[in-house]
């Protein structure tokens, strides 16, 4: 548990319960990066930038503790990626003042088979898919309120109308597969451009994301160094309010941009909105009660059982994205 998350039991327990002291943590992950690189004997950073609140702000604490020169920023657009990402990405670099790239994953995911890999396993369900449909998985929310985590396939014809469709665990599993590969790609660039510039390589998930297993083994949950996989999502926010980044980067909802649909991080993977499940990680790991938990919520009792559950088994799953190649005798 972080510092500054508050009284364990009672009355105390509320929104506030994550607040920081924004200059201190900043202090702190500046020294934490200056000292890691040392080790890893690293010149400097590479960061994806995103144009999300996550990737933004590790770059503004990279340059806050190293200085513009000696951080690196890569945006990697491809096929699906909302046109923002790639403007709020440029924007922030040029606030920053560092050195950015622009890397087109797209011709390389199509060499990959990346987007005909994808379109297979969705026509397995509707043969219709193609050229000028849009597509996004996200979890069936009457489902997801009795705490049951379905994937529901959502495709868009070119005429707008919308079709839901239950994934089979073939089709959701190869459908994820390929999507996956842009993740996979992404880290690929970054350390190309690391090994250039013997810069490390900066991740981007905050507490929630490494916590509960929302990266993709081996793509964005790669890194040498995670600035920020301590910190609650709503910290995130709270530095950069600190760190005055661009209004649009801090205002903008999070999202996945994974997919031709729009699509937030909620609907695809958490239980509840990320201020929320902040709040109720904090409690379940702080020995907070589910009465006050709730109060501090908003949810009921029942449901701060269900994110609590949602939350373990989350981890159990993890386990497996955390964990090192396995060995079979002594190396």
């Amino acid at each position: 548990m972080p510092d500054g998350v508050g009284p364990a039991r009672g009355q105390g327990f509320g929104r506030d319960a994550l607040r920081l002291d924004a200059a201190a943590e900043v202090a702190r992950i500046g020294a934490g990066l200056r000292d890691g690189l040392a080790t890893m004997r690293k010149r400097g950073v590479v960061v994806g930038l995103s144009g999300g609140i996550d990737s933004s702000v590790t770059a503004a604490l990279s340059v806050a503790a190293l200085g513009p020169d000696r951080v690196f920023g890569i945006l990697m657009p491809e096929h699906d990626s909302d046109p923002e990402s790639e403007t709020l990405g440029r924007m922030l670099a040029e606030r920053l003042g560092i050195e950015c790239v622009r890397e087109d994953i797209a011709p390389a995911l199509q060499a990959l088979g990346c987007y005909a890999r994808r379109d297979e396993a969705i026509r397995a369900i509707v043969p219709d898919f193609g050229p000028g449909w849009g597509c996004k998985v996200v979890l069936d929310q009457a489902m997801r309120a009795q705490g049951y985590n379905i994937s529901v396939l959502v495709v868009q014809a070119p005429d707008g109308t919308q079709q839901r469709h239950r994934l089979p665990a073939a089709a959701y599993l190869a459908v994820i597969a390929a999507a996956n590969m842009k993740q996979r790609t992404r880290k690929l660039i970054e350390y190309t451009h690391a090994d250039r510039l013997n810069y490390a390589v900066a991740g981007t998930p905050n507490r929630l994301e490494y916590d509960q297993g929302f990266f993709v083994k081996g793509g964005d949950g790669a890194a040498d160094i995670k600035p920020i996989a301590h910190l609650f999502k709503t910290q995130v926010y709270q530095l950069a309010d600190h760190l005055k980044l661009p209004e649009a980067i801090r205002r903008r909802p999070p999202t996945t941009d994974t997919w031709s649909l729009p699509q937030s991080q909620d609907e695809y993977y958490f239980s509840v909105d990320h201020a929320t499940l902040d709040l109720c990680m904090a409690a379940l790991d702080g020995g907070v009660d589910p009465q006050a938990t709730a109060r501090a919520t908003g949810l009921t009792e029942a449901q701060v059982g269900i994110a609590w559950r949602d939350i373990a088994a989350k981890r159990r799953a993890a386990a497996y994205l955390h964990a090192g190649p396995l060995l079979i005798g002594p190396p």
